[in-house]
């Protein structure tokens, strides 16, 4: 009679002889890899962190996973090592290892976006579940080790650029000095938080220069001439808001996308919870890819592409809206027409010039157009799970022609800005699109 050892032995070999080897087929699925992201999207959403700090979480995983396929596949991708500002190098693979890319992309996205998140190991059981679908899938021992050290590889290779970028600089840099004189900045109810991330400018970009973006200042701040465009900005936003239609309203509450809304009710107060716009805008980029039926490598390039537009608009914005310090309309109206009026939408925490998400949107639209082409129509179900019904666009430039309207609706930016932020965003996502080399 054989051992027991023996037995188990045989019957380890024999059952993983006969496992169905598809590994393929559930990793190389580009859905997995939008899921994947969204997966990010939830951990930065229960961690409250403020849109521009999220995306550079979103940009440094992106580009992680982006390099492990660049590394893959040498003929078809660049990498983005001497194109982005500081990368100066990424891990290469070793020509004599059986690496499954795919995977590895997966995994190098992963490492990177738990690092520049926190809790430290908030993706780790997502991680474990990936590899987990690699063993049961059959793929071989040895792949699976080789493509798990090279995606490590990689994602340290990111990690440490990452570090220069000047972000733990900023997060001992002094707060906003108040200082309620006409026209400036002040923080705003319910919460009268104090100003989001004032050093943002200091933050390295990937690509532009914001010294190449010529910004025209906001309407001077005049609220005593009613002819004077500052005046007529004014009351035209405290007329629509008074007056939103239906539509009006859904498109408001669709681009929302604030990550802590504060609720106040009597004594009760409680914080309901979206994605941000860069976290909006990674859910587009999945719809986008499934919507082109986009294979896995396009669909990874095309989030990386999609993210660090995203980062370095936020990057131009902040040092705009830190110049000027532009007070906020709810400010305005309060103090000179009507005490009690509030937007639609709750103001956010920073000055009003120029919009963020104006800006963003389109910048993030450039680089999907870039990628998925021009005029593709699609249904935006991001909200759906935040009980807000989708909405449908012609292309992702018109989405971003929607949001103008969107925050202008909501009650929390003057139309001039959204309309001078989006052109300033159209330009940095064309900057972006045309700077980077990455598709061969």
């Amino acid at each position: 009679m054989k051992p027991l050892f023996v037995i188990l032995t045989l019957a380890c070999v024999i059952f993983n002889s006969c496992k169905k080897s598809d590994y393929k087929n559930i990793l190389h699925d580009p859905g997995l890899y939008s899921r994947t992201v969204h997966e990010l999207n939830g951990v930065v959403m229960g961690n409250n962190f403020t849109p521009v700090v999220a995306s550079r979480n979103y940009a440094y995983a992106t580009i992680a996973g982006y390099e492990a396929i660049a590394g893959g596949y040498p003929k078809q991708y660049r990498s983005l090592a001497g194109q982005l500002t500081g990368l100066k190098v990424v891990a290469k693979p070793s020509p004599n290892e059986k690496i499954d890319y795919e995977y590895a992309a997966l995994l190098a996205f992963c490492r990177v976006g738990e690092t520049v998140t926190f809790p430290e190991g908030s993706l780790k059981y997502y991680t474990d579940s990936l590899h987990q679908l690699a063993v049961t899938h059959g793929m071989p021992g040895e792949m699976i080790r080789a493509s798990e050290s090279y995606a490590k590889a990689v994602a340290g290779s990111i990690i440490t650029w990452s570090k220069k970028d000047n972000y733990l600089k900023t997060r001992s840099g002094s707060k906003f000095a108040i200082n309620d004189s006409a026209g400036r900045w002040v923080p705003t109810p319910p919460a009268y938080t104090e100003a989001v991330e004032p050093h943002w400018s200091d933050i390295r970009p990937m690509v532009i220069n914001t010294k190449d973006f010529r910004v025209p200042p906001p309407p001077a701040f005049d609220i005593k001439n009613k002819n004077s465009k500052y005046y007529k900005e004014v009351i035209y936003i405290k007329n629509k808001v008074d007056s939103l239609s239906a539509e009006q309203t859904h498109i408001a509450d669709f681009w929302d996308d604030n990550p802590g809304k504060l609720n106040v009710s009597g004594h009760v107060m409680f914080i309901t919870k979206k994605f941000s716009p860069p976290g909006h805008w990674m859910s587009i980029v999945g719809i986008g890819a499934e919507k082109t039926k986009a294979g896995f490598n396009t669909t990874v390039y095309a989030f990386a592409k999609t993210a660090i537009a995203l980062y370095d608009a936020f990057i131009q914005c902040w040092k705009i809206k830190y110049y000027y310090k532009t007070v906020r309309p709810e400010t305005v109206i309060d103090k000179y027409f009507d005490a009690n009026w509030r937007p639609h939408l709750q103001t956010p925490p920073f000055p009003e010039y120029t919009c963020g998400h104006c800006t963003i949107s389109a910048a993030a639209a450039e680089a999907l157009t870039s990628v998925f082409g021009d005029n593709v129509a699609y249904t935006d179900t991001s909200e759906v799970e935040f009980g807000i019904k989708s909405r449908s666009y012609k292309s992702f430039r018109a989405a971003a022609d929607e949001n103008v309207w969107a925050r202008f609706y909501g009650g929390i930016h003057y139309y001039n800005s959204c309309i001078v932020s989006h052109g300033i965003g159209k330009e940095v996502g064309s900057s972006v699109v045309a700077k980077l080399q990455m598709k061969r």
